[in-house]
């Protein structure tokens, strides 16, 4: 019941940023200037989920409560929705988009409002030598959300449905799993675990705080190499695949990403409990890397394909220790919210790299030969790659700390 929440974004995030907003931004602004405008879209966006999380995460938990922020979240991110889809729906041009761009504003601020003092639950009710298998639990059902929102978005696309289609089965999707979470926490879910008491750390010494530090540091890494290519899927899909559907087959690779990742998610969290986070993420890494400079010369769709579930593999192996890894890092069970709030930021603030990463892969194909999409899939794999070099320097006390 605390995952269903996990679930119902993950399908919320796939189906909206990987499919809807590429193809609405088209809509609004045409072919020559998607790139810059998705990633100005993605940038606006990020920045609320880079301040807002440790805000309302410090106020949960000065408070002590958790299930009042999801409700409200949840109802304002409905209301982003509403908006969006009104503006996909009835408007055009630059206007119609900005107007699109104050409704992904709303998304971003309602689910980011409840993200924070709901990642808290997670190290604050589970027992620290059970992380990595619900780490993996958590991994499975992120899989498992995104590839209904992958297999939405491929019907949808089949059946040329509606957009409207789509927002609406976003909303549902989202708001009936928040149900389940919300009837499963009990109103004042109050700190089951503690497992890491002390005092609250002020920022500085949060971040002088070694464990802390270095899985911030690494997790950053990894989304900025996660966000270097998954926003520009769809354009990949048509300008160097040469498919003409570019919606519905990146829908089938979103599928073979996720395949895979269902196979490694909850292996993955269930070895970490035994050999260690750092060994599951060094093959992760490795792996993401890899496929990510091969998709530059996949010869043909159909191998493209199998890369992507290559790439899932990796991905899923490193979701699965995701949550037990920043788990185990925080220093204080006084401020649980607060601290998962300012890891959180380490997913979302790379998303603002989307804006120069548009604007260079429009600048690098203009130039001919798909070279943006070289320079960004490139730098994806530099970034996974850093990210498995630094994290040997999460100190191993950490993952022992909550072995014991």
């Amino acid at each position: 019941m605390l995952s269903a929440f996990w679930f119902g974004t993950a399908f919320h995030w796939l189906l909206l940023l990987l499919i809807l907003l590429p193809a609405n931004v088209v809509r609004f602004v045409g072919e020559g200037q998607k790139g810059t405008y998705l990633g100005v879209l993605l940038l606006v966006g990020a920045l609320i989920a880079l301040v807002l999380p440790p805000l309302v995460g410090a106020h949960s938990d000065r408070t002590g409560r958790r299930v009042p922020y999801i409700r409200l979240g949840v109802g304002v991110n409905l209301a982003g929705l509403a908006v969006m889809a009104f503006a996909a729906t009835s408007l055009t041009g630059v206007g119609g988009f900005w107007v699109y761009v104050l409704g992904f504003l709303l998304v971003q601020f309602g689910n980011n409002y409840a993200t924070a003092p709901y990642s808290a639950l997670i190290p604050q009710l589970v027992p620290p030598e059970e992380r990595g298998r619900y780490s993996g639990v958590m991994a499975l059902l992120q899989a498992v959300g995104q590839l209904l929102g992958a297999v939405a978005a491929f019907v949808i696309g089949l059946l040329k449905l509606p957009v409207l289609v789509s927002f609406a089965l976003i909303a549902a999707v989202l708001l009936i799993p928040a149900l389940i979470t919300l009837r499963g926490v009990p109103e004042s879910a109050g700190p089951v675990v503690q497992t890491a008491k002390g005092p609250t750390l002020s920022w500085r010494e949060l971040f002088a705080h070694q464990p802390f530090f270095w899985v911030f540091v690494t997790r950053v890494l990894f989304a900025l190499g996660q966000y270097s290519v998954q926003p520009f899927l769809q354009y990949y899909n048509a300008d160097v695949l040469g498919q003409r559907d570019a919606q519905t087959s990146t829908s089938v690779m979103l599928v073979c990403i996720i395949v895979g990742s269902i196979a490694s998610a909850l292996v993955g969290g269930r070895v970490s409990d035994r050999v260690g986070r750092k060994p599951v993420i060094y093959v992760a890494g490795g792996v993401m890397a890899a496929a990510a400079l091969a998709l530059l010369v996949a010869p043909s769709y159909p191998v493209a394909l199998a890369l992507a579930v290559g790439f899932g593999v990796g991905f899923g192996a490193f979701t699965s220790v995701d949550w037990a890894l920043g788990s185990d890092a925080m220093p204080s069970a006084s401020s649980y919210a607060r601290d998962m709030g300012i890891w959180h930021v380490a997913f979302v603030a790379p998303q603002m790299t989307s804006a120069p990463q548009g604007a260079l892969l429009d600048w690098g194909n203009a130039h001919g030969g798909n070279l943006g999409y070289t320079l960004v899939f490139g730098i994806a794999a530099l970034f996974f790659l850093a990210g498995v070099v630094l994290v040997r320097n999460v100190p191993d006390a950490a993952h022992r700390r909550a072995a014991a």
